[in-house]
């Protein structure tokens, strides 16, 4: 694993284990116990903390704005308080892409059944609170986050959480994906110039996607092509009050995937990277798709952020007042299951029966 040699803490159980790098408060595994099953992105270069890099002390990671989080990136992490690049004059003051939450050093306590880690964003002028829990027979992992503003000044946010799968149970051609989805809309830019799998800027309804060279595919679908790039923003559904995601592999017999309140996060970012990437430390190695729910239906920059203001009616960031605080909650699992949909009931049955814990 890319991680093996940073600081890590683990959460378990006798059926589940979560693994969390609080150098950047990364979730870089969620491990089912009975087959060794993980979803989450292990990337292929290997990762150091983020506190120690230099740009010219470790060029692998490259020079822009993402080279910090590349450097310490696994899993799942955190994108606040804004999701995407920095501008210019905040990447001159500092800032990251995705800002400061995946950078910093989180400070982390473990308890029975649980994990408490809290994070200071000096930049941002932001506190962060996590706490992850997992009863014992559980495979579900709930999270409670909350966000301070610690400053005088009401403040617009992004607040995703990029969640990244990648092989061997992200498979091509193999595992299906289902979300309840409507509206869509591609990334209205080139994304993976040459390689951009979908028409730039389309707006479709969820699941079928327009292909670049023409007609469509559903994007329940993992990509089976050579080589490719794409991101796509989708609405949630209005009429649930809990979305989900869920990933399914054939060959593993195994479900993954994420719950939250609708309401919290009513955007789903889909990302792929399929070896399109051949600067550092991508080098054309990486297979990757991004679950990424949150505020905001795009990566980009705050100030774009605000001057968008929504897409299909739905606002894309959220407001936290001066001195005050915002709460979410989400779970993210892992079970065997027969098949994809055998997965989505297996959610939809637990959402029914409140098995999910969503309390805030």
């Amino acid at each position: 694993m890319a991680y093996n040699d940073r600081k890590q803490s683990c959460l378990e159980n006798e059926r589940v284990r979560l693994t969390l790098l609080p150098r950047g408060g990364h979730i870089a595994a969620l491990t089912l116990k009975s087959n060794g099953a993980n979803a989450l992105w292990d990337p292929p270069w290997e990762t150091i903390e983020p506190s120690s890099f230099g740009p010219g002390s470790h060029p692998q990671f490259g020079r822009g704005p993402e080279a910090r989080l590349l450097a310490g990136i696994a899993g799942h992490n955190l994108c606040f308080d804004f999701f995407g690049p920095p501008s210019r004059e905040e990447f001159a003051a500092g800032l990251t892409v995705h800002g400061e939450a995946s950078v910093v050093n989180w400070e982390v306590s473990v308890g029975a059944g649980e994990v408490s880690a809290t994070a200071e964003l000096p930049m941002a002028g932001m506190r962060l609170e996590r706490v992850l829990r997992l009863n014992r027979g559980s495979q579900v992992v709930v999270v409670t986050e909350t966000a301070e503003n610690l400053t005088a000044v009401d403040r617009p946010v992004g607040w995703t959480q990029h969640v990244t799968l990648g092989p061997p149970f992200l498979a091509k051609g193999k595992t299906v994906f289902h979300a309840p989805a409507r509206r869509s809309k591609v990334l209205a830019e080139e994304f993976a110039p040459g390689h951009d799998r979908f028409r730039v800027g389309a707006e479709f309804d969820w699941p079928m996607a327009p292909l670049a060279g023409g007609g469509e595919t559903d994007l329940r679908a993992t990509v089976d092509t050579p080589v490719s790039g794409a991101y796509t923003a989708h609405l949630l559904s209005r009429r649930v009050e809990h979305a989900y995601f869920t990933a399914y592999n054939p060959d593993l017999g195994t479900v993954f995937g994420y719950v939250w309140k609708r309401d919290d996060f009513p955007w789903l970012g889909i990302w792929e990277e399929n070896h399109s990437r051949q600067q550092s430390p991508w080098s054309g190695k990486t297979f990757t798709r991004g679950m990424e729910f949150g505020v905001s239906p795009f990566p980009e920059s705050r100030r774009a952020m605000v001057e968008r203001g929504g897409l299909f009616g739905e606002n894309g960031f959220r407001w936290i007042p001066a001195g005050s605080r915002a709460t979410v909650e989400y779970c993210l699992f892992i079970a065997e299951a027969a098949g994809p949909l055998e997965a989505v009931e297996w959610v939809e049955g637990r959402l029914r029966g409140k098995d999910f814990e969503l309390r805030v």
